[in-house]
């Protein structure tokens, strides 16, 4: 072999080594600038959800204690508010939703998953730790979630300390065998955020052209059903999300890479063997 083989093969696996790991470095860099980015958000949004939850607390709440006596209203309730308040915010950023999941619930809805009462149990452990993240697989793909210790105060008993103390329009509307017993300080809910937004780059690839994006699990199955019946109903979809994507794949992209190294070297990098 030459000497200007060996130099331009040597430097076609410089060059590769370097674009791998710069490619890698890149990689992990904008992967953590998504989940900050997407973190902040998170944590905004938690807090607005938690402000609603107070301000219903100390200002709703005790406006409609008379009528609470005859008329069970949710709208008093901090619970319902932050939740609530969430769900219109959710309409504006679908990729974020909010529950406080509980224990002990009355109404059947808040009730904490098995995971959730996982993260319930690391807070009653620990009780220095106010705050907990990480990720999870979920049918519309890997989240992000955030969540925030609740802990019973003494307003709560009002109606979640006895059955037997309860107001009657609470007993009228949810019964007497869930959402009671609770005591005061004590870890029973938590507040979750769930963040389904993508945590890496598309790669040049748009939703619901190249791929189909979903922003609840009731679409996701409404979507799976429509499916099953009209099986090619996103065919066109299908086929362009795969033609797009082969533009993207390794295997592609590192020849073309090669190939520009090479006539980078055979312009640039010619070195003369000695006479």
């Amino acid at each position: 072999m030459s000497l200007l083989l060996r130099v331009n093969a040597a430097l076609v696996v410089v060059f590769a080594l370097g674009a791998l790991i710069t490619g890698l470095a890149c990689r992990s860099l904008l992967q953590a600038n998504a989940e900050r980015e997407i973190r902040d958000d998170a944590e905004l949004m938690m807090d607005s959800a938690l402000a609603a939850r107070d301000y219903t607390a100390s200002e709703i709440a005790p406006l409609l204690h008379a009528q609470m006596q005859s008329q069970f209203l949710p709208q008093s309730v901090p619970f319902y508010a932050a939740t609530e308040h969430f769900l219109r915010l959710h309409a504006a950023r679908p990729d974020y939703s909010y529950q406080e999941a509980t224990l002990n619930p009355t109404n059947p809805r808040d009730r904490a998953t098995d995971w959730q009462t996982d993260i319930i149990e690391r807070f009653r452990s620990d009780a220095a730790m106010h705050e907990f993240s990480g990720l999870r697989d979920t049918p519309l793909g890997r989240s992000l979630y955030l969540a925030k210790p609740i802990r019973a105060s003494a307003e709560c008993l009002s109606c979640h300390g006895t059955a037997a103390s309860a107001p009657p329009t609470v007993l009228a509307r949810y019964g007497s065998a869930n959402g009671f017993g609770w005591q005061v300080g004590a870890h029973l809910a938590v507040g979750h955020l769930l963040i389904a937004d993508l945590l890496m780059p598309s790669h040049g690839l748009e939703a619901n052209i190249d791929y189909l994006h979903v922003s609840s699990p009731e679409e996701l199955a409404s979507g799976l059903e429509r499916l099953g019946r009209f099986p090619e109903m996103h065919q066109g979809i299908r086929v362009r999300g795969r033609l797009k994507a082969e533009q993207y794949r390794a295997s592609r992209l590192f020849s073309r890479v090669v190939y520009d190294l090479l006539a980078d070297v055979s312009a640039f990098g010619r070195v003369d063997a000695p006479a």
